[in-house]
């Protein structure tokens, strides 16, 4: 995903704030720790040039991440819905994400409910990590998708530029990263960071 809590940050790439490399990253990063590879969240800052992209809108403030077990109301994503009729959906299996910044969004909120299986599912099979394990003390919230490239109905690879903000504890981080999608056997999947944002 992103940038640094306090020393270090969490990752939303491949894997979620976790103690492998990455969330949205490889394995998840421990509590002031980086995260590498967060898996469709990542972890590098750096600013990227607005050249060959297109503008996205701002998110709205999502929902903290629930308690464990108990699923969220309104969905972490950021969208104005329901959890269950959002990113739910897709995590329980009745919907597929119909765009890259989709399946963004959606593993955005696998990492905030800590939804492991759908993140390695959504995964591409030549990147993905045999597991994922969540950083306890790291808390999703919020995220704030910068802008995108392809991605769409009509296209089968397409980047998602986002930053992602959580909790580490007492310390406050942001995750910014820049994210390849591409479409395995039909389904949007997270390959990894496109490029530091800003290079």
């Amino acid at each position: 995903m992103g940038r640094r809590a306090g020393r270090g940050r969490p990752a939303l790439r491949v894997s979620a704030p976790a103690r492998t490399k990455h969330p949205v990253g490889r394995t998840a990063a421990r509590r002031g720790g980086r995260v590498r590879d967060t898996g469709g969240m990542s972890s590098r800052p750096a600013r990227r040039p607005a050249t060959g992209k297109k503008p996205a809108r701002r998110a709205q403030a999502a929902a903290p991440a629930p308690s464990a077990g108990a699923p969220p109301r309104q969905c972490p994503c950021g969208l104005p819905a329901p959890y269950a009729d959002c990113c739910g959906a897709l995590h329980a299996g009745t919907a597929l994400a119909a765009t890259a910044e989709r399946l963004m969004r959606s593993r955005y909120s696998a990492f905030a409910v800590r939804d492991a299986g759908y993140l390695l599912r959504s995964w591409h099979s030549s990147t993905r990590p045999p597991r994922l394990d969540f950083d306890p003390d790291v808390r999703w919230t919020g995220l704030e998708i910068v802008r995108t490239t392809g991605g769409s109905a009509f296209h089968t690879e397409g980047t998602v530029e986002f930053r992602a903000r959580y909790r580490a504890g007492a310390a406050a981080g942001e995750q910014h990263e820049d994210s390849r999608f591409v479409r395995e056997d039909g389904r949007w999947v997270y390959v990894g960071e496109a490029a530091p944002p800003g290079r």
